[in-house]
């Protein structure tokens, strides 16, 4: 007999995090994004941002660019491939649990 895992299992736990899914989120759709993008279109606080992107930097799912534009200093943040697979599959697993199609 074969027993069907629950899809939660299959949850990223650092995506269960709402403002850490909320970032992938917002770098989804996106090539990459400045840092003050996200974090207004998210509605936090940048030392919040930073940490939240800290953990997600450290676990592969985010890259941070820093550059210039002109003299003003900027911060890009891009979602990584591995990133975009956990999103992926997070994504996939809260369908299943709502039972809604993919």
């Amino acid at each position: 007999m074969t027993t069907v895992q629950h899809p939660r299992h299959d949850l990223d736990d650092l995506l269960t995090h709402a403002v850490r899914f909320s970032i992938v989120a917002a770098l989804a759709g996106v090539e990459r994004a400045e840092f003050a993008a996200v974090r207004d279109s998210v509605e936090i606080t940048a030392p919040t941002l930073s940490k939240q992107v800290a953990l997600l930097e450290s676990s592969g799912y985010v890259d941070v660019q820093k550059g210039r534009v002109g003299r003003q200093a900027r911060t890009w943040l891009l979602l990584t491939d591995a990133g975009r697979e956990a999103y992926a599959r997070h994504l996939a697993a809260l369908r299943r649990i709502a039972r809604l199609p993919e």
